[in-house]
């Protein structure tokens, strides 16, 4: 297929080439695969910058879209690539083939280098907010290695879901600490203070004066971000609450559960046993049923299951997408409506050529890199995460450029329980991630419309 580049992938693009550390912070729909594989070929065939690139990615991403874009595009012909992913034999002999590109699920990337076998010059990280944590062992293991690497990219489209503390280990890995400083403990104590504490523990931070503007000045040089509502012309999005309202016992049994973070049983009860915990089972019991203390299930209503069908029967034959959280909510909804699961490549194109007319997705599996936007348009959140990134990502599936139709996203609400609470939670938290991506936002003009 012949690739005709937007200007903003021109830009992008020459900003991975001039810069060795680069942030591409970009809206999810704007093809930061081509735009980073063309780069790539630049860098590694034209320059001869780069002899060598690791491109770490989610699971199914590294599997499967990475290895369709460098096969789908005919300027990208001479860019070898190896897939490194499977057994640890499988992964060797993949690591052991001579190409340009190998590609590597992030869970790997430990392994990888406890083995000695990390040898790339430049590595391209899909997703760099799945390195936000300081503690994780992906984390320590890629800073480990980040002195050797001569070339770097970060690629996401919600770099602070969860709030500025978010950014300290992604940039880290960027600049070795340049910015932000090398450890996170000056991080925090520049630019934020304590929130929500006891007497001895502090449970979260919040921004001082004026240290938002502070941070983004301090990355702006190495970060660029791009809205796809400024570039691209995106299909209609249509964004609705449906509202289901549980009976006075089984309000009562919540409210119970709520209070006493226990809710006995005869063969087993409910237990809450911290506030993670309590969060945890209220979800459940808004969704129609719960994990007792035995891991068995124990079914409290059916309002949701109830909607859900009324919303299938809606949709007119047209294909729905389900996002489910809990494996009880999967197991139910497959049962009622013989929906079938996205968990395979296989599922994928099935659902894109329309011979899925109901399918379930987990937001933790749909949420990087999968184009779903052939098969349908309505998308049901049957139960709601309180990651804003993966609920941002499960909605870029169908909402992206390439969708024909208008997008309509519901989500099934139970009244006066936490469900509420979730999606507050959620908007409260995308007026960060606003912040930040206004503030790196490219100074190129907008696409005419």
């Amino acid at each position: 297929m012949q690739y005709e580049p937007h200007d903003y992938q021109k830009y992008a693009q020459q900003f991975i080439i001039e810069h060795p550390a680069a942030g591409l912070l970009l809206d999810m729909g704007l093809g930061k695969t081509i735009i980073t594989l063309s780069a790539l070929w630049e860098m590694l065939l034209d320059y001869f910058m780069v002899g060598r690139v690791l491109i770490i990615a989610p699971l199914r991403v590294a599997r499967d879209t990475w290895p369709k874009e460098i096969e789908k595009w005919d300027h990208l012909k001479g860019i070898t690539y190896s897939v490194v992913v499977g057994s640890e034999k499988e992964r060797r002999e993949a690591l052991s083939k001579r190409a340009f590109v190998y590609i590597i699920n992030r869970e790997n990337v430990t392994w990888l280098i406890e083995n000695k076998l990390f040898r790339f010059d430049m590595v391209v990280i899909d997703e760099l907010s799945s390195f936000k944590s300081h503690q994780s062992k992906r984390f320590k293991s890629l800073r480990k290695a980040r002195a050797g690497i001569k070339y770097i990219v970060g690629l996401t489209g919600t770099p602070a879901p969860n709030g500025l503390i978010d950014l300290w280990a992604q940039i880290n890995l960027l600049d070795m600490g340049e910015r932000l400083g090398r450890f996170i403990g000056g991080y925090r104590e520049r630019y934020f203070m304590p929130d929500k504490r006891n007497r001895d523990v502090i449970f979260s931070y919040k921004p001082r004066d004026g240290a938002e503007e502070a941070i983004y000045e301090k990355i702006s040089d190495i970060c660029v971000s791009m809205k796809a509502k400024d570039h691209l012309q995106m299909p209609k999005l249509v964004l609705s609450n449906v509202e289901v309202e549980m009976n006075e016992k089984e309000q009562q049994m919540y409210e119970q559960l709520k209070a006493d973070l226990i809710l006995p049983f005869a063969d087993g009860d409910i237990d809450a046993a911290s506030a993670v915990g309590l969060s945890n089972k209220l979800h459940q019991m808004a969704n129609g049923a719960v994990y007792d203390e035995n891991g068995k299930v124990k079914l409290i209503h059916e309002r949701k299951l109830d909607a859900l069908e009324d919303m299938i029967e809606a949709a007119n034959g047209k294909p729905v997408l389900i996002a489910y959280w809990f494996k009880h909510d999967r197991d139910r909804i497959i049962e009622r409506f013989d929906a079938t699961s996205i968990d395979k490549s296989e599922d994928i194109s099935k659902w894109n050529q329309g011979k899925i007319p109901i399918a379930i997705i987990h937001p933790a599996s749909a949420g990087h890199g999968l184009n779903l936007q052939e098969g349908g348009c309505h998308l049901i959140w049957f139960g709601l995460t309180w990651s804003l990134e993966l609920y941002q990502q499960c909605n870029a599936r169908l909402w992206r450029q390439g969708q024909k139709e208008t997008v309509t996203i519901q989500h099934l609400i139970t009244k006066d329980t936490i469900d509420e609470d979730v999606l507050k939670a959620l908007e409260a938290k995308d007026c960060t991630q606003e912040a930040l991506l206004d503030a790196v936002k490219a100074r190129i003009a907008p696409k005419k419309k």
